[in-house]
């Protein structure tokens, strides 16, 4: 897509493109925000009198009478309830299964003679009645209950087990609604009570196991239920507001019903003319006026202007299509459902991918266009506390976004955005002295920090794809990329130290001229840090790694020290790609020598008599396609030229930086790019002023008498 986009505002022209992209966005923004604006017939509000008779223009289905009617249909029928016989088995079964542990524990008792059950006999039968599931008998025995049961003899556990179980079979014969479960248990236990047989010793525990086994046997037939209330609701024949009925008579007060069912009606908007529809196209046309002044007077290369007008129009239009969804959902709820709308988005999205200009504008441009969309029936024009509410959240983001280091900024700034849109919205609430419930202040101020959560929430997750899809590389990402930790980073230090130290001090040149020009002065700083890794391939080839005062070139002969010289840019390209780096900082790997001439190795090959073609000793470009890659190659070229230079002074430094970059320009190395000799100029001036700062002449300090 990047190579298409580039071949299409070629073809046209930057101009052309931005007009044409604007109108698309403009076109989109018109048709989503239309539904909005269309004129109605009439502009009543509730209890105010009718100024003529008005009747329904078209039959439609009141759905709000036919729910309630549907609804009180429903709440009449009564609940289907149904008899479980296999509850009465099932709790009978329990009962004697809890006595049969007790006989299986109690051939243990008799079998180790003792006068009493131990401990562990006591344990064992507690564990046997814990593997019934608690929620069929949730009882917790005491250990005296236990060792009252275990010292009854067998022929009285049999009797009371089949004794009770057989009571509580009967007994749930009889239906049991949970209503009723009490009841009956209090029922049940006068029964046992009024038995004879049971041990006096177990009867409290007998009593106990009884009132647990009554439980409902009669429950709701929840299926069968809703079936016959969905049935009781198809019963119910829609109410119709039928074309041509009075809604209102002339003179009548519009009372809430009446004013409900013109609503229903679409009646009740605004007036039905085109003048609102007029106004929305002036209002996107003021818009997408301003973005055409931003992008037209940006002074930025036009491949950067064009992503960055890319990326500003589909943050812009999903913003609008945002907005659109909350509106028509929000119709069902009596609060203010806009306040979700993470207000700060759109905002943080540009000022991380454009700059910090265009971010204010469509901070600006989405607060407009919601006051539209979230527009209700007693706003005459727009709904100002949305539009506020986001403008106050967008500016909240550009304050607190002006030097994101890292990405949990981004979250400190979130924090900032939640606080302004609580006090946002303490003022609305405030300001409508109306009384708000507990839950509808709980709403509003839950809704202020999800907004605030929601972008940057957002903004973390769809940074990637727009830097991906678009080619483009945030200050926040280079940022990242500048961390000395990064692999390739700590490769360089650790296999070639010189470089290493070589690449932080061209990065310092490269910065201040860049920033001097208008030029991105942390892409220059970050490409310079990045530039030479492919020396790290054969770092003793290179000078500044070669500590020991051994020149491997010696040996060599100068098309192959050429050759090898000539290869780091390109290795340290594929490098780059091999890391998935950003092209941009490829891009400066491969274009920070262009294609100048290695005159050290061409003149040792001249001086052995060796007839070379030049072109064996050039680097294969491209020549620097940008002010960044240009400034880099000469603060490149530069630094390594004064740092080789014996007591260098500020009058040394400002001729070898001139003549460094005047043999770039006769040599037709910045063709390719934009740079002005005005520029070159600043460049030179800023290098030198660095230089000098860098190697002045120290104090020499007088040495100490031994």
């Amino acid at each position: 897509m990047e190579k298409q986009l580039r071949k299409l505002t070629e073809l046209i022209g930057f101009r052309y493109f931005l007009i044409v992209v604007l109108i698309l966005t403009g076109s989109l923004q018109f048709a989503f925000m239309y539904g909005n604006v269309k004129g109605v017939t009439y502009d009543f509000k509730p209890l105010q009198l009718a100024p003529e008779t008005v009747r329904s223009t078209k039959t439609i289905e009141d759905t709000y009478k036919t729910q309630q009617e549907r609804e009180k249909a429903a709440n009449a029928v009564a609940p289907v309830y149904q008899f479980s016989e296999d509850v009465a088995k099932q709790r009978a079964a329990i009962v004697t299964s809890l006595f049969d542990y007790v006989l299986e524990v109690k051939k243990d008792v008799e079998k180790s003679k003792e006068p009493v059950p131990n401990v562990d006999q006591v344990a064992q039968l507690r564990k046997k009645f814990e593997s019934i599931d608690s929620d069929q008998m949730p009882i917790i025995f005491t250990d005296s209950q236990l060792e009252g049961l275990l010292i009854q003899s067998e022929a009285d556990l049999t009797r009371t087990s089949t004794q009770l179980s057989k009571l509580v079979q009967e007994y749930l014969q009889k239906s049991i609604r949970a209503e009723n479960v009490y009841a009956a248990q209090n029922d049940f236990e006068t029964k046992i009570r009024g038995q004879r047989g049971y041990p006096d010793r177990i009867y409290n525990t007998v009593v106990l196991i009884g009132r647990t086994s009554i439980i409902e046997n009669e429950t709701i037939n929840e299926e069968q239920t809703k079936i016959r209330k969905e049935q009781a609701k198809e019963s119910i024949e829609p109410t119709r507001i039928l074309q041509g009925q009075i809604i209102v008579q002339e003179g009548q007060i519009i009372d809430n019903e009446a004013f409900r069912q013109l609503e229903l009606l679409g009646m009740v908007s605004n007036k039905a003319s085109l003048k609102p529809i007029a106004g929305l196209i002036i209002l996107i046309f003021l818009q997408m006026m301003f973005m055409f002044i931003l992008f037209e007077r940006w002074e930025a290369d036009e491949h950067k202007k064009r992503n960055a007008l890319l990326v500003t129009s589909i943050v812009y239009t999903l913003s609008v299509v945002l907005m659109k969804f909350i509106s028509l959902v929000s119709g069902g709820f009596d609060v203010t459902v806009a306040f979700l709308f993470p207000t700060a988005l759109a905002t943080m999205l540009v000022r991380l991918l454009a700059n910090e200009r265009a971010a204010v504008l469509i901070t600006v441009m989405t607060a407009a266009s919601a006051g539209v969309i979230f527009q209700e029936g007693y706003s005459s024009v727009m709904q100002m506390e949305i539009t506020l509410y986001i403008i106050f959240g967008g500016f909240a983001s550009i304050f607190f976004m002006r030097s994101v280091e890292k990405r949990s900024h981004i979250l400190h700034a979130v924090g900032v955005i939640g606080l302004v849109n609580i006090a946002f919205i303490a003022f609305y609430l405030l300001m409508t002295q109306s009384s708000y419930g507990l839950s509808e202040l709980l709403f509003y101020f839950i809704a202020a920090m999800l907004s605030a959560l929601l972008s940057g929430a957002l903004t973390m997750g769809l940074l990637p794809f727009f830097e991906s899809a678009f080619g483009l590389l945030s200050s926040l990402r280079l940022i990242e990329l500048s961390n000395p930790n990064h692999p390739l980073l700590k490769k360089l230090l650790m296999e070639a130290p010189g470089t290493y130290h070589h690449s932080v001090m061209v990065a310092n040149l490269a910065e201040a001229a860049c920033e001097e020009i208008g030029a991105d002065g942390l892409l220059a700083r970050v490409g310079c840090y990045y530039h030479d890794i492919g020396k790290t391939k054969r770092p003793a080839f290179f000078i500044e790694n070669q500590m020991s005062g051994n020149n491997p070139h010696d040996s060599l002969p100068p098309e192959t020290s050429a050759e090898i010289i000539i290869a780091h840019t390109t290795d340290g390209a594929e490098m780059l790609k091999r890391y998935k780096m950003p092209q941009e900082i490829i891009d400066i790997a491969l274009q920070h020598h262009g294609t100048s001439l290695l005159k050290f190795f061409l003149y040792k090959a001249k001086e052995e008599g060796k007839d070379f073609d030049e072109a064996k000793f050039r680097y294969p470009g491209p020549k620097p396609q940008t002010k960044e890659a240009a400034v880099i190659s000469v603060a490149d070229s530069v630094e390594a030229a004064v740092r080789s230079m014996k007591e260098p002074n500020a009058e040394k430094i400002h001729k070898l930086v001139r003549a460094i970059i005047d043999d770039r320009v006769q040599d037709h190395q910045f063709d390719e790019c934009d740079i002005s000799i005005k520029e070159l100029k600043c460049i030179e001036r800023v290098l030198c002023e660095t230089l000098n700062g860098i190697f002045h002449s120290r104090i020499e300090y007088p040495k100490a008498d031994k």
